[in-house]
């Protein structure tokens, strides 16, 4: 990394001291780190040290405007792949065995537990940070959370040596924020002198860096979003979907919309509730996927697709779900690949974290301030503890893999989820938020629970300049 770093560096004509590097390399995102301080410090600059670092970390230093045209980019083959590691097809281990779940929070534990130190530093085990006489850092996964009766919240934290408790004072103004089972938190905080509780200062969250920005690229390729196409169900929006393909066949190449990524439920699926039979309008699952074949061969050819499962397709229910088999996508086309759910895709140089969102059911029934009407809020706090569903044991079912892949280990540019069928985006810390939508129209549960979908609307990112449009058929 530490060749890398200074490679980027020097292709800018730019050294770095010493002192500079080592705070460059001590952050969490080290190659976007050195490229959003390159890209505010004047060109004119050759050296940057140690106080041009702190300068923009406390946002002293003003990014400049990139206002020089773009070179087009050479389109003759796409540049899409998926990140190392983020793909659970073909490398499940999990058996469901004791020794699996150990290995599954350990890895969970331990990936975030490294993000929390490059903000906390020095940490101690949780035994040893009770003995001591001064305030103390420590690191630690929720077990449990609670307001006692006189208003304090109260949690348990486990770690390698032990479990400890840890009191947030009602006046201390943190008492009501969102703490949520089983994620992996810092605390700064005074043991008490008989060394029965730890009495919290501040919570740390591993969260992404607020001075993050999009930096622009010369790439000019847009990427669309479909999530939550349900083919098979009754009140699936055949005519709207056919509205998009138009549109595509009629815009797509001068927009140089080069991409598309499905985010799950591409189909209704068999038996996913009870009563589903009397609203399927395909009740074939072969047929269903067969349909959606010929759906997405209606597509552009010059568009390379991504097609994830969620909860809906033909896929184990447990999260990370593999890639849909070849069994029922074998007449899919060859532009389309098929990855797990979630993924990390790299298209053009961009990092997208494509996420079906089934656990945003599980923020919701636990947390009173989040809901359906608001999936972005959610995708705020998956951020914040940079992991996708840390809470064990509700709807989303969670497979005990060595590798906990529902960890957000890399910082994306693009962040998206699907699941509750809403439209909506945002810009957070310079990363586009998308809810992608649905090609579905409000079911009789959803009907049921007032619960207004936002159908047929297909978000898209401009690679380059980061311009978002949601264009609504």
């Amino acid at each position: 990394m530490r060749t890398d770093v200074l490679k980027v560096a020097a292709q800018r004509n730019m050294f770095l001291t010493p002192d500079a590097l080592e705070i460059i390399l001590s952050n969490a995102e080290p190659m976007m780190f050195v490229n959003n301080i390159l890209s505010a410090i004047s060109k004119n600059a050759m050296f940057v040290e140690k106080n041009d670092v702190l300068n923009f970390l406390s946002g002293d230093v003003l990014k400049k405007e990139i206002t020089e045209p773009v070179a087009p980019k050479n389109k003759s083959q796409h540049d899409i792949s998926v990140i190392k590691g983020s793909d659970v097809t073909g490398e499940s281990t999990c058996e469901g065995k004791v020794d699996d779940f150990s290995k599954y929070f350990m890895s969970r534990y331990n990936a975030i537990r490294d993000l929390l130190r490059n903000r906390l530093g020095a940490v101690l085990p949780l035994d040893k940070a009770l003995t001591m006489q001064r305030e103390v850092q420590v690191i630690g996964m929720v077990s449990e959370s609670a307001l006692t009766k006189n208003g304090h919240r109260m949690l348990t934290l486990e770690d390698e040596s032990g479990t400890c408790k840890v009191l947030i004072m009602k006046d201390s103004g943190r008492v009501n924020d969102i703490v949520v089972n089983d994620e992996v938190v810092g605390v700064i905080g005074s043991p008490t002198k008989d060394g029965g509780l730890l009495v919290a200062d501040e919570i740390i969250r591993p969260s992404v860096p607020t001075n993050r920005s999009w930096l622009r690229t010369d790439s000019v390729s847009s990427v669309a979003f479909l999530s939550d196409v349900h083919v098979g169900s009754g009140t699936f929006l055949e005519t709207r979907w056919k509205n998009m393909v138009k549109w595509l066949k009629e815009n797509a190449k001068k927009m140089d919309l080069d991409y598309i990524v499905l985010p799950g439920d591409v189909v209704d699926g068999i038996g996913i509730f009870p009563g589903q039979q009397e609203e399927l309008l395909i009740d074939d699952i072969h047929r269903q996927y067969s349909r959606l074949g010929e759906y997405l061969k209606e597509i552009p050819d010059h568009i390379k697709m991504v097609v994830q499962p969620g909860n809906h397709d033909a896929c184990r229910p447990a999260e990370p779900q593999p890639a849909l088999s070849e069994v029922f996508t074998k007449t899919f086309d060859s532009n389309v690949m098929l990855t797990a759910n979630p993924v990390g895709l790299e298209i053009e140089g961009r990092k997208i974290l494509t996420y079906h969102g089934r656990s945003i059911d599980d923020w919701v029934a636990s947390v009173q301030k989040l809901s359906y009407d608001d999936s972005i809020a959610v995708m705020r706090e998956m951020l914040e503890r940079r992991h996708l569903a840390p809470m064990y044991g509700m709807k989303t079912a969670l497979a005990p893999e060595r590798k906990d892949y529902l960890v957000i280990d890399k910082v994306p540019d693009i962040f998206v989820t699907g699941h509750v069928h809403s439209a909506d985006t945002v810009e957070y810390r310079g990363i586009r938020l998308i809810a992608a939508s649905t090609w579905q129209d409000q079911t009789e549960y959803q009907r049921m629970h007032n619960f207004n979908p936002s159908p047929g609307v297909m978000p898209m990112v401009h690679l380059g300049t980061g311009d978002t449009i949601m264009k609504r058929f």
